[in-house]
């Protein structure tokens, strides 16, 4: 075990707002001693990165194939069953070629796929490769970004089906994998989170019909998960829950 501590927090996908704003709420945090970012990007670079390194802050950046992500993985290791916090932040809703489906005529099979792997096939991949690294003695709370709209019981406007059937699909990935965590590493406590509307780019140009005080900043979504995390007990189930920390129906 090297200098960069024993209470480690991973955040993957840490280059976009909330990833970013993670790394920033757990760099803030005395009891983390050491913060993993994953991103494909790599670091932001200053000034309008508002990251400040020091020695507690290790940066990756990888591509979101099986092998890179093993490679990551790999460089986890050394520091494997002292991870306290881990946040899965990939999602997508949009592109410059992709926009969500308002109508069954707009569904299109390449964007199902694309909109699939980042959503669900990407989280499940990294629960499948982390297992061994998040195993062990330390207290572990796992959040990955899911969203309200994954809710089937909650779905009363349909639409966005891409969107909607990945996050669903993500939330029974979630499911099946706290069953076996819970049989496997009864450390690991998995969160399946639901952030808000948050200022970021995936929400950019939907936020003119947003209502009032209900935009948030990716800061105070960081600052309400980090508590969620905090105060999480190591139970052995998923939970399904939102901003404040109150459950969602499946």
């Amino acid at each position: 075990m090297t200098s960069l501590g024993t209470n480690c927090a991973l955040v993957l996908g840490a280059s976009g707002g909330l990833g970013s704003a993670l790394v920033t709420k757990f760099l803030s945090d005395s009891a983390i001693t050491s913060v993993f970012a994953v991103s494909s990007q790599g670091q932001p670079s200053a000034p309008s990165n508002p990251i400040s390194p020091g020695n507690k802050l290790v940066w990756i950046k990888t591509e979101y194939d099986e092998q890179s992500m093993a490679g990551v993985v790999d460089q986890l290791k050394p520091y494997a069953g002292h991870f306290a916090r881990v946040c899965i932040c990939h999602g997508l809703l949009h592109s410059k070629t992709i926009w969500p489906e308002k109508r069954l005529e707009d569904i299109n099979a390449e964007a199902l796929h694309e909109i699939f792997q980042s959503n669900t096939v990407v989280p499940a991949l990294w629960l499948k490769l982390l297992f061994k690294v998040l195993k062990g003695k330390t207290p572990c709370v796992v959040a990955t970004m899911s969203a309200r709209v994954g809710s089937i019981g909650d779905n009363r406007m349909g639409g966005w089906h891409s969107y909607r059937a990945s996050k669903a699909a993500l939330n029974m990935v979630l499911q099946n994998m706290a069953i076996e965590y819970a049989r496997r590493a009864k450390n690991v406590k998995l969160i399946a989170f639901h952030p808000g509307t948050t200022d970021t780019g995936l929400s950019k140009p939907f936020q003119a019909s947003v209502p009032s005080g209900k935009l948030f900043a990716p800061a105070f979504v960081a600052s309400q998960l980090a508590e969620i995390l905090a105060n999480a007990e190591l139970d052995g189930q998923l939970s399904y829950v939102d901003w404040k920390g109150q459950t969602i129906s499946w």
